[in-house]
């Protein structure tokens, strides 16, 4: 994995991208590593939460424009499959059944804004930017825009991709695009704070909660309501749960 950093920090899991010298951009290898490491934590017992961040000044400026410079000429067949396989990336995110929380320092472009917003906590420094410019060089924020319009609204959504601004980190949490800014001063500090509070959680709850909160999407009300049920059942018939009751009757039972 060239392109990438793997390490396990106890219960958390370490995927760093690592081209700073191109601004981390995303080709077709950068891809497959992406894809492999993050199949190789989610078979890794020991890991709870995986942590996407970057190597230099920049979290990802967008797609490898260098390389799609070399293979215009290859044909939509070659090129279908790039973007194959950047999109298998965003899919193993969502379907993951561990927490990813990225962390953007500088700047999340075009692939690299649509990658951080494909994970489910998205960190980002007070300095960072975040923005979809794809427009402005002739192309589309293809798949960057499904993740995009599942966290901001259409208005947010259409005023970035069709003005190509970019935006501070600040108007990113506004809209929604981004969990929350993180002070400069304490950034490392917060991030492993909050990594480590989710690496506390049962296995079990942290995959059902994710679960849930993804299938809500494509469920009406009523169907989302009964799909609640059945997941507090199943939670209800995990270890981790039964655990857990139990800590919290000891708990209880201590004196004052």
């Amino acid at each position: 994995m060239a392109n990438i950093r793997l390490l396990r920090d106890g219960a958390i899991g370490r995927i760093i991208l690592a081209r700073p010298e191109r601004k981390n951009v995303i080709d077709r290898q950068t891809a497959d590593d992406l894809f492999a490491a993050l199949a190789q934590f989610e078979s890794d017992g020991a890991c709870r939460v995986i942590h996407l961040g970057a190597e230099g000044e920049d979290f990802c400026v967008g797609a490898d424009l260098q390389a799609w410079a070399q293979t215009m000429e290859s044909g939509s067949d070659a090129h279908r499959q790039e973007a194959e396989a950047f999109g298998r990336v965003l899919l193993a995110i969502r379907a993951l059944m561990k927490p990813v929380v990225c962390t953007v320092r500088g700047r999340a472009l075009a692939d690299g804004a649509g990658l951080a917003s494909a994970c489910d906590l998205v960190l980002a420094h007070e300095g960072a930017e975040l923005g979809y410019p794809d427009v402005r060089v002739g192309f589309v924020p293809a798949l960057a825009m499904t993740m995009l319009r599942r966290c901001v609204g259409e208005r947010h959504a259409a005023d970035l991709v069709l003005t190509g601004r970019v935006i501070s980190a600040e108007e990113a949490e506004r809209i929604g695009l981004v969990s929350r800014v993180v002070p400069a001063a304490t950034f490392d500090e917060d991030i492993n704070a909050t990594l480590e509070q989710i690496s506390q959680s049962p296995a079990t709850s942290l995959a059902l909660t994710k679960w849930l909160l993804y299938k809500l999407d494509a469920l009406s009300f009523e169907d989302g309501i009964a799909a609640g049920v059945v997941t507090n059942v199943e939670a209800r018939a995990t270890d981790d749960f039964r655990n857990g009751l139990r800590r919290f009757a000891d708990w209880k039972a201590k004196p004052e």
